[in-house]
């Protein structure tokens, strides 16, 4: 172990405080266990996390590519989020079975429904290789470090798979001061099991999301499948559920404020220790401009919905991935505009800066922030330029990214004709077109261009541009052009393009090159290539050298502004307890919901906030079964867990190592914890175990999903603790 992490860990495991925080489970037993145990946790670090023996995380995977999922079952149920398992909800949904609406619910094994290229992975050890990967960056010298360290990585992931079905990748941790390899086993037959429908499942909708009071039962059910013999396996009708090393217990007790729980799951994304001018990006020039164009494409989509129950269904999962981190930045700068976080990153990096000149030997981190500074100053443009062309081409008009997908075929015609390859490449298309066109509204996609296209036009930097597109564009009549756009493209509809690709094959490909959309879509690409790519990418990589010496500057000169690192999609271990806030001068959020709030907002037929029959009369009749409490049923729970993105399915785990809740989201308030954490306010959004016991079993009648699970009834007993009074802030 290097001198400087074994002072860091030194420090963490005597100053780590109680919630703040996302710690990678192998590091426990170092770092935070002592503070975790004190906190309430009954359980030891081995039973958290081992690699010879089952372990808590062995009962946690990632879900697909960017959520978390935990196994609920013997059987490979698997437990994660409604919105998480929303598109495959909606891949199967339709007209005459309105899956979204009515919700699903297999009942048995036969009828769940397979979900093509959806996966399930656990992590089977996480291994420290730092004193590894920092001797051989050493030898090579800074020149030669970064591909050094590309090999060395090759090298050991390649031995510790050797002969085994696992994946390793190794990731490097506060900003290249240390490196983890992350050893994974993915099963590759993931089917969906059940899900309610989405006036339980969305409830509330946008208008809630991000937001409390909450009352959205924001779960789905799915189960790994895997070979006879247990092994990963793509589908087959032979597979058969997957019998895992580890699933949780479903504790029904329920928890209560002050309660220790932990967050089990893999973040996504944070940013903890960026500076304060790359705070100030965000806040004034990122962020808004994102929020602009979400905005603009969502008033189309949100208006098609409401008109068309075909149009619901087809855009109601990229509807929701649009709007979900729209809101999310509009929350995030509120909450660093009124956390004054610039001027608390400032306040930081004047301390570092002091530290630096009184310290001998540690001059050389004076001109660290400086440096930062500048290199995001000079390089606006080019981060300006890639927000613009996500937006636009990857959130914005679908025909886009369709047209791009033909580019092969046009750029490379003459080598695909000559092999005999043509015939079979327009096929591959032919079938790519059956999935777009089914998902597909050519009006709303020419509305969307023309919301979006004044924003881009106006304000994407001229590294970024397309002359085709501005050649439409005639007196600033952006309605008009993206009509010229769309009607001139075979891209927008279906036989148009059957029509085109059945021609002979020279006159095919000069009618694809000289499409509109394929000329946007090309000319953007090209210019991102050429112009903005390699200029960002040199970017990139001098913030992480810059932010790479900044780190290891904070971990010697102010260790205690140091906490966990970045989440960057690895396996965390959050922790905190069950627990309200006031986050403002005269608001206070209280720490649970029930049932009556959901009536509260109940609006007949409203999109959001109407409610199913059944639920209302289970509620009308206090019929809860075994899930209610005191003659109440809660639905929604807080606590002060350091989360973000990714970890939307992740369990929420009782003292004890069992299954009480399911997170889903964060106040407004605290979307700011992907930059600055805040004990005092932030604060994330859980669905209680018992509402999703209930809405299963009384509202759904599928008991046998319930009778599946390990319930068990263990009350934890509380230690004595001051009541916490929170102050506003």
């Amino acid at each position: 172990m290097t001198r400087l992490l074994a002072v860091f860990l030194v420090f963490l495991a005597t100053h780590a405080t109680a919630h703040e925080g996302m710690w990678i489970p192998s590091t426990l037993s170092k770092l935070v266990m002592n503070d975790m145990q004190n906190a309430g946790l009954k359980l030891s670090a081995d039973e958290i996390y081992a690699i010879n023996q089952s372990s808590l995380k062995d009962a946690i995977v990632l879900f697909g590519g960017g959520c978390t999922a935990s196994v609920i079952s013997d059987q490979g149920l698997i437990l994660t989020n409604h919105h998480c398992g929303y598109s495959q909800i909606q891949s199967h949904a339709s007209l005459e079975n309105d899956y979204l609406k009515n919700g699903f619910w297999a009942e048995n094994f036969d009828a769940e429904l397979t979900n093509p290229g959806l996966s399930a992975t656990f992590v089977v050890r996480i291994e420290d290789v730092t004193e590894e990967m920092q001797k051989t960056a050493a030898a090579a010298g800074t020149e030669n470090a970064e591909e050094a360290l590309r090999k060395k990585a090759l090298e050991l992931e390649r031995e510790a798979v050797d002969g085994t079905g696992y994946k390793a990748e190794i990731k490097p941790f506060f900003y290249g001061n240390a490196f983890y390899m992350i050893v994974t086993e993915t099963y590759r037959d993931v089917r969906l099991v059940g899900a309610p429908p989405s006036s339980i499942g969305k409830f509330g909708g946008d208008t809630d999301n991000w937001v409390w009071p909450r009352h959205t039962g924001d779960f789905s059910l799915f189960r790994i499948y895997a070979s006879p013999d247990n092994q990963p396996a793509d589908y087959s009708e032979d597979n058969v559920p997957l019998s895992p090393k580890r699933h949780l217990k479903v504790n029904t007790d329920g928890v209560e404020e002050g309660d220790f729980t932990m967050i089990f799951g893999f973040p996504g994304r944070t940013f903890q220790y960026i500076t304060s001018p790359a705070v100030e990006y965000i806040l004034e020039t990122e962020n808004p401009a994102r929020i602009a164009m979400r905005e603009a494409s969502l008033g189309v989509i949100d208006r098609a919905m409401e008109a068309s129950d075909k149009t619901r269904i087809q855009y109601a999962s990229k509807q929701s991935r649009i709007s979900n981190a729209y809101k999310k930045w509009i929350g995030q700068n509120m909450g660093l505009k009124e956390f004054d976080v610039i001027e608390k990153k400032k306040k930081t990096e004047e301390a570092f800066l002091k530290a630096a000149m009184s310290q001998k030997g540690m001059e050389g981190y004076s001109q660290i922030v400086g440096e930062l500074a500048s290199l995001y100053a000079e390089n606006e443009k080019y981060q300006n330029a890639r927000n613009y062309l996500i937006e636009f081409y990857y959130y914005g008009p679908e025909i886009l990214r369709f047209a791009a997908g033909f580019r092969d075929l046009v750029e490379n015609y003459d080598t695909l004709a000559a092999s005999g390859k043509f015939p079979e490449e327009v096929d591959k298309l032919f079938n790519l077109a059956d999935g777009y066109f089914k998902d597909y509204n050519s009006e709303v996609d020419r509305d969307i261009l023309a919301a979006q296209l004044p924003l881009f036009h106006q304000n994407c930097p001229d590294v970024l541009t397309s002359e085709t597109l501005n050649s439409l564009i005639k007196n600033d009549n952006y309605g008009a052009a993206s009509d010229a756009f769309y009607d001139k493209t075979v891209f927008a509809d279906r036989e148009a393009l059957e029509k085109a690709l059945k021609s002979k094959e020279k006159k095919m490909i000069k009618t694809l090159k000289a499409d509109p959309a394929y000329c946007v879509a090309t000319e953007l690409l090209d210019a991102y290539g050429e112009n903005v790519a390699p200029a960002y990418r040199s970017f990139s990589n001098e913030e992480e050298g810059l932010m790479s010496v900044y780190m290891k500057g904070l971990m010697e000169l102010l260790p205690e502004k140091v906490n966990s690192p970045d989440a960057n999609s690895t396996l965390r271990l959050s922790y905190g307890k069950m627990e309200g806030v006031k986050p403002r001068d005269g608001i206070a959020y209280t720490p649970y919901t029930t049932l009556s709030g959901i009536m509260a907002k109940y609006i007949p037929g409203d999109k959001e906030f109407d409610v199913p029959a059944k639920l209302m009369e289970l509620h009308e009749k206090a019929d809860y079964g075994p899930y209610g409490k005191d003659g109440e049923l809660r639905v929604c729970f807080l606590g002060s867990h350091h989360t973000t993105g990714g970890n939307s399915g992740s369990p929420t785990i009782n003292a004890r190592g069992e299954l009480v809740g399911l997170n889903f989201d964060r106040t407004y308030e605290s979307t700011m914890s992907d930059i600055m954490f805040s004990e005092e306010i932030c604060r994330n959004i859980m669905v209680d175990v018992n509402y999703i016991l209930f809405i299963t079993d009384k509202f759904a009648g599928a008991g046998h999903l319930v009778e599946e699970m390990d319930t068990v009834s263990n009350p934890v007993k509380k230690r004595p603790q001051p009541v916490h009074e929170l102050k506003a802030k």
